[in-house]
């Protein structure tokens, strides 16, 4: 009895081996679609938080200096102005206060190709700095899209070596939640159109449908040998509806969307962005529509960025933010939109292909 009670005991797995079995099945649910789409979002904050601990203070610092030298410059004409011997010496007068108006006018010239939009810096230099968690978020979504607007770049060598690392993990894993975000869309959508949009979902339309495309078919095809009446068997409508039922009920990943439909798709994300940033940002819709079709399709030139032309002082930082935040969901949404509508109309070109070649190979036979 004491054999048996231990040979139903339950052995305990090494640590090792329950480690291994937790880290698989760990690995397994972040390569699954909903783990890759989690693991895309916290690559993206985990970028942010490196990018604002590496760029964040350093740049604070740089804006800080510039406050700093504007004041230091009023202050200098002010003395030039009230305290200098030969300030009634129109040259030298002149000549001095050009030359500091020229050394500020460079340093600000020097600032902004370094990514200085003009604005002040707060007393802690925090509240308005280009690296806050939606500008770093932004700036870390742009670099693994490759999109790359421009307007938020690192300064120091350990941002650029970061930001080199960054993407050489960030890029592929990307392209992965691409190809997978894109291709569960591309099937959802092929059973929402084959449901609603071919009627599959009535049964007596599409009924109506299948026999009027069978009854199209069989009128083009020409019967090879003549069979009398008494050559058919009763049985065959019976067949002829069980084929038309299964074509019903076919499987809806057979489905092709067309081309038409795909364009559709892209065209009112783009105008749908576009509305929402021109109310947003007080752009007009044709800077809108420029503004999403150069983000969607990764060209990025940085001309036209959100959260630049906000013009409201007291809620800017907020806006900001949340316009930050926006398009950084608008992306990710929009390029696995824009992957899912690619694999469609490639579904349907290799189709229309397919059809072609049988098409030409049957004209051959009927030649011969």
């Amino acid at each position: 009895m004491m054999e048996r009670k231990r040979s139903f005991k339950r052995r305990k797995q090494p640590l090792s081996e329950r480690a291994k079995e937790h880290c698989r099945k760990l690995t397994a649910f972040l390569f699954s679609n909903v783990g890759i789409i989690l693991l895309v979002v916290l690559y993206t904050i985990a970028g942010s938080f490196m990018f604002i601990a590496i760029e964040g203070q350093q740049a604070i610092e740089r804006w800080q200096n510039i406050t700093r030298q504007r004041v230091y410059v009023a202050s200098k004409l002010w003395e030039i102005s009230c305290c200098e011997e030969n300030t009634f010496n129109k040259s030298r007068f002149t000549s001095l206060v050009r030359k500091e108006i020229y050394q500020y006018q460079e340093s600000i010239v020097r600032a902004a190709r370094k990514g200085w939009q003009g604005i002040d810096t707060g007393t802690g230099g925090e509240s308005n700095s280009p690296w806050s968690f939606s500008g770093a978020f932004l700036y870390s979504l742009t670099v693994i899209t490759t999109i790359g607007y421009g307007n938020i770049s690192p300064r120091t060598e350990l941002g650029k070596i970061s930001t080199i690392f960054y993407a050489i993990i960030g890029m592929p894993l990307f392209l992965l939640y691409l190809s997978l975000i894109g291709d569960i869309l591309a099937k959802s959508f092929k059973w929402t159109y084959a449901k609603f949009c071919l009627c599959r979902i009535c049964p007596g339309v599409a009924r109506k449908r299948a026999i009027r495309e069978r009854s199209k078919k069989n009128s083009t095809e020409e019967p090879e040998n003549n069979y009398s009446i008494s050559d058919i068997d009763f049985n065959e409508n019976d067949l002829y509806n069980n084929e038309i039922e299964n074509e019903i009920t076919g499987d809806t990943h057979t489905v092709t969307v067309p081309l038409t439909v795909c364009i559709a798709i892209m065209i009112g994300y783009i105008i749908f962005g576009a509305s929402l940033f021109a109310r947003w940002e007080n752009w007009n819709l044709l800077d809108g529509s420029y503004f999403c079709f150069i983000s969607l399709s990764s060209i990025g030139f940085g001309d036209i960025v959100p959260g630049l032309s906000l013009k409201n002082p007291e809620d800017k930082e907020r806006l900001v933010d949340v316009s930050f935040i926006l398009c950084a969901v608008y992306l990710l949404l929009g390029m696995a939109l824009i992957a899912m509508c690619f694999s469609l109309m490639q579904e349907q070109v290799v189709y229309k292909l397919r059809s072609f070649k049988a098409c030409v190979k049957g004209c051959f036979r009927c030649r011969r």
